[in-house]
């Protein structure tokens, strides 16, 4: 169970770190994982990329905060480390389906993607054309 921990380790990093530029060679070296291996052990463990998590977790922060906030969209896709409104936009939309003044109309959160909590056991399977296969079940 140590691929949990450090997956648990990379998850908090992460959310420690979410308002701050990510990238995977520093959440890697924090694990002490190489980026494949730590990539590949995440998706198995959580069920999307690392890149998809932080994505994820910062548009569903945006999304609170647009419904909770006051501030200009531009400062919240900023804060959620996009270069521009227009890329924010576009992402955002791509997750809640409609952009963010809309959204923000709407006056209802929806949370999209919580900080991921590990209930991922490894199991080892046997399959007839391979030794052995490790998956997250």
């Amino acid at each position: 169970m140590e691929n949990k921990k450090t997956i648990e380790k990379v998850i908090e990093y992460i959310e420690d770190n979410l308002d701050n530029q990510l990238n995977l060679d520093d959440i890697a070296k924090e694990a002490a994982y190489s980026k494949f291996h730590l990539n590949r052990v995440f998706l198995e463990c959580v069920g999307c990329t690392i890149y998809q998590y932080i994505q994820r977790r910062r548009l569903t922060v945006a999304a609170e905060k647009l419904v909770y906030t006051k501030k200009p969209i531009i400062e919240i896709a900023y804060e959620a480390n996009y270069s521009s409104q227009e890329s924010f936009t576009y992402a955002f939309r791509q997750l809640y389906g409609c952009p963010p003044q809309e959204y923000r109309n709407q006056k209802v959160y929806i949370p999209k993607l919580n900080k991921a909590e590990l209930n991922c056991k490894l199991v080892m399977r046997y399959h007839p054309t391979m030794k052995c296969e490790v998956i997250a079940a």
